[in-house]
């Protein structure tokens, strides 16, 4: 009877593990993974896009690395085994039961390096005026879109700090944002595409039925860039001068040009411009629109409260999670990088999570 009762017992046993072990725990790492993974290729996305402002900093070449895909596979075994035996005498009998189990997390990710006619295409390749103008549509500043994605503005000269042919800013070129970005804040500025026999062309448009001070505003917008005065819309088109008085010609930059002219106002340890490692820093022209766009600072010792940071040639280059416009404009420059990418119709990252158990 004692015999039969212990059978009876490893049985149950026996199988309740079998269960444990044929039960998907798939689900559950659905959550954690897919945050996990998002996390820390955004933080790596991040320290990536600082280390190669600081290295063209240096006169450095820099190098993006692509996640092309990530394929986190699962394995789980359970084995249960139960065996009992017994002899004369009775006192000779014995039971055994055995369980064993393997768990394998098996990781595999890709990258590609950007290289060859696709470093060509996506970073020497200058912005499509239409992108720019679809950013201001969507809602961005204006002024803060033109200060860093455009060299000039039929003509007018933005402000460059890539050390090949650093400039300052013509005077017309801030006034000329301040009235642009009044005038979008109004409202009395608006883009739509016109359909025309050579294809499809961005048109900026200068509303009527506005304020007398709107008005006034947008007339002077329309001197400064030599337009018809009287007209009402005047076609967007990639140049550093208009053919016309019907045009506004965006003479736009590249992603490697706007990482230069980033890159000039980055904090550098004073021995490494005396030992002419590095170019002195540039002095910005004034605060706001005139001043640096992101605020890059250079430390012996880790910080403690950054957005991001990376450690090069010694010492720590980050950005302070207090300076909100720092923040807001490291990640617009991200954000940017997706939205002008010129290569062919590529996928994302693509993330394949296998938990069969």
């Amino acid at each position: 009877m004692e015999t039969t009762r212990k059978v009876t017992i490893l049985c149950i046993a026996a199988w309740c593990l079998l269960l444990t072990g044929c039960t998907s725990f798939g689900p559950a790492t659905v959550e954690r993974d897919r945050f996990d993974y998002t996390s820390t290729i955004a933080e790596s996305w991040k320290r990536q896009m600082l280390l190669n402002i600081v290295k063209i900093r240096y006169g450095d070449a820099p190098i993006f690395l692509e996640v092309a895909s990530i394929i986190n596979q699962y394995q789980t075994q359970t084995v249960v085994n139960a065996a009992l035996g017994w002899s004369f005498p009775p006192a000779a009998n014995n039971q055994q039961i055995g369980v064993a189990g393997s768990f394998i997390d098996r990781p595999t990710i890709t990258y590609n390096p950007l290289t060859g006619e696709k470093l060509a295409r996506n970073l020497m390749t200058p912005v499509k005026p239409g992108t720019v103008m679809s950013m201001v549509e969507g809602g961005y500043p204006i002024d803060l879109v033109f200060r860093i994605l455009v060299h000039s503005v039929n003509g007018i000269q933005n402000q460059f700090g890539g050390s090949s042919r650093m400039r300052r800013a013509d005077p017309d070129f801030y006034p000329l944002l301040e009235k642009l970005r009044l005038n979008q804040v109004s409202g009395a500025v608006a883009l739509r595409v016109k359909k025309l026999e050579d294809g499809d062309a961005m048109m900026m448009v200068f509303l009527k039925r506005v304020d007398k001070e709107v008005e006034t505003t947008a007339k002077e917008v329309r001197r400064m860039l030599g337009l018809k005065e009287s007209g009402g819309e005047f076609r967007v088109v990639y140049g550093s001068t208009a053919s016309d008085d019907q045009e506004i010609a965006l003479l736009t930059r590249s992603i490697m040009e706007i990482l230069s002219d980033i890159s000039s106002t980055v904090e550098v340890p004073a021995e490494h411009v005396a030992d002419q490692r590095v170019i002195p820093t540039m002095e910005p022209e004034g605060e706001g629109i005139k001043g640096p766009m992101i605020r890059i600072l250079c430390s012996k010792e880790r910080p403690d409260d950054s957005f991001v940071a990376f450690f090069y040639r010694d010492h720590w280059f980050w950005v302070d999670d207090r300076d909100y416009q720092s923040k807001k404009l490291f990640s617009f420059l991200m954000f940017g990088m997706t939205l002008t990418e010129t290569g062919g119709k590529e996928g994302a990252p693509i993330m394949t999570i296998s938990t069969g158990g």
